[in-house]
């Protein structure tokens, strides 16, 4: 029983690793600092790291 990688299964795995990469954060730093410094740099690099593997994907689709 495989999980089919759908777009939005695929953010949604990603959007909830990103919550919990984040909840812990808020026991040793501010709020303020968490949600504008900390989760968009997490958002921006998941973001860029799924574009790649994304392309990387559609490489290893295509190659022999």
């Amino acid at each position: 029983m495989a999980i089919k990688l759908t777009l939005p299964v695929s953010i949604g795995i990603i959007l909830a690793i990103i919550v919990a990469g984040t909840i812990p954060m808020f026991n040793f730093m501010t709020e303020d600092t968490v949600l504008m410094m900390v989760v968009p740099s997490m958002v921006i690099f998941a973001a860029i790291v799924f574009a790649i593997g994304v392309k990387h994907g559609e490489y290893r689709a295509g190659a022999p």
